[in-house]
């Protein structure tokens, strides 16, 4: 018994008509839509083996390239087993990369909603913003943020990733792992970014406190330095760079940096998982070469060919990327700060400040503590602490007065009597008379 569609039953019907002598054959050329050659083949396909000659060729039999059923099984029981979570572009390329198994995108899909381990149709969300073309060349903006996830899933803890990524390329310039979102993290990508590519023109980001500081009138110490308004330790040194900050008001308006979240945290998660990694600095380890895979599958070529980054400044990064304050300095070129005492190292050439100079100390990421002065900076050693006199610290303890008894001609012995008290008052105003 042979089925067929409606449209098979079609061609039917009308060449039977065409048999019968109602139709000629440019009304069934026309009728099917046909030329009048491919209708006489029919024609003579249907006189031959009748109405199932009609039907395709091929139906009823299994197609000589299709999968077998113990491929399917395998493919199923691989993803439920090892890459699951996985997305069916990306599974596709793992099972190239580590099973030797090559299969189309389509066919993994096929294999996935056959075993019932992927919906049959996955609804994309609405676009709510308008995606913002890209910038014409490489390094006019990057895009800087972290992402907290369990990157690691139930092998290790929680952890951020932060990264920076170009806009005109979405070429990720460097990522690195840290327990929370910190200004080391930021720091870390930043001085590797710059040292990879250049000074870019801009950098976007939110709105964290560690790129922009609360809004305030300076301090004490900013008015002292001669400093107009308050910036954070990232902000200073993007702005000695000569790099444009702009604030994200929401996280749609630096979608691409977002979408890279997404992609991560499907991608990247399993990529851990099959290298089982555990901890952050495993994780960092890898990272390079994650990275490097990224760039290769979704980096895409500037409109133009030509660069819009700028050469790294003499100064090193590590010196414009550090906590800065100022300090007042003493007579003996000291100054006070988190609780400890601090000295130019000695050594030729090292500058000597008057008493009570007010001077810029850095701190780098590190922990090494300098003066920044013209220009340079003079690292800094902890001052000898002075050798004070030890003092007695017991306390002394109050001892009772001894008794005391009045003598035995003490007023206080005698009785009182008014008439004496009269005449002793009486005696003395005439003492005080000027008579």
């Amino acid at each position: 018994m042979i089925t067929l569609t409606k449209e098979e039953l079609k061609r039917v019907m009308v060449i039977e008509q065409w048999i019968d002598g109602r139709l000629t054959e440019q009304d069934v050329s026309r009728i099917l839509k046909l030329s009048v050659r491919q209708v006489y083949r029919l024609k003579a396909k249907y006189l031959h083996g009748g109405a199932q000659a009609i039907a395709h060729g091929n139906r009823g039999r299994k197609p000589a390239h299709a999968l077998t059923d113990p491929l399917k099984q395998h493919v199923q029981h691989l993803y439920q087993e090892r890459y699951y979570g996985s997305n069916c572009t990306h599974f596709s390329e793992l099972l190239a990369e580590y099973e030797n198994i090559r299969l189309s995108v389509s066919s993994v899909r096929r294999i996935l909603i056959q075993g019932g381990l992927r919906p049959a149709r996955v609804r994309r969300r609405s676009k709510v913003h308008r995606p913002r073309p890209r910038k014409a060349q490489a390094g006019m903006l990057w895009q800087m943020d972290a992402s907290p996830f369990a990157w690691l899933e139930d092998r290790g803890p929680q952890l951020v990733l932060h990264a920076v990524i170009d806009d005109a390329t979405g070429e990720v310039l460097a990522a690195v792992f840290r327990p929370t979102e910190t200004l080391e993290g930021y720091v870390t990508v930043m001085i590797i970014a710059l040292r990879r590519k250049g000074v870019p023109l801009a950098l976007y980001s939110d709105r964290h406190s560690i790129f922009c500081s609360p809004k305030g009138k300076p301090t004490l110490e900013q008015e002292l330095a001669g400093q107009p308004a308050s910036l954070t330790t990232f902000g200073q040194a993007i702005a000695d760079l000569g790099i444009t900050h702009i604030e994200a008001l929401t996280p749609q308006a630096k979608g691409r940096i977002e979408r890279l979240w997404r992609t991560f945290q499907d991608r990247l998660v399993i990529e851990l998982r099959l290298r089982n990694v555990c901890t952050m600095e495993e994780a960092n380890r890898v990272l390079p070469e994650l990275i490097e895979k990224h760039n290769r599958l979704f980096a895409v070529q500037p409109q133009e060919a030509e660069s819009a980054y700028r050469p790294l400044p003499e100064v090193p990064l590590e010196h414009i990327f550090a906590r800065r304050v100022h300090r007042r300095i003493s007579g003996a070129q000291t100054f006070s700060w988190q609780g400890k005492h601090y000295m130019p190292k000695p050594g030729a050439g090292v500058p000597r400040w008057e008493a009570k100079a007010i001077v810029e100390v850095r701190m780098d990421m590190q922990g090494q503590v300098y003066v920044w002065h013209q220009g340079r900076a003079w690292p800094c050693v902890e001052a000898p602490q002075v050798q004070t006199p030890a003092t007695s610290t017991v306390k002394k303890t109050a001892e009772p007065a001894p008794a005391r008894k009045p003598a035995a001609n003490h007023p206080w012995r005698k009785p009182f009597s008014s008439k004496q008290y009269q005449r002793s008052t009486a005696s003395g105003h005439q003492a005080r008379s000027p008579g």
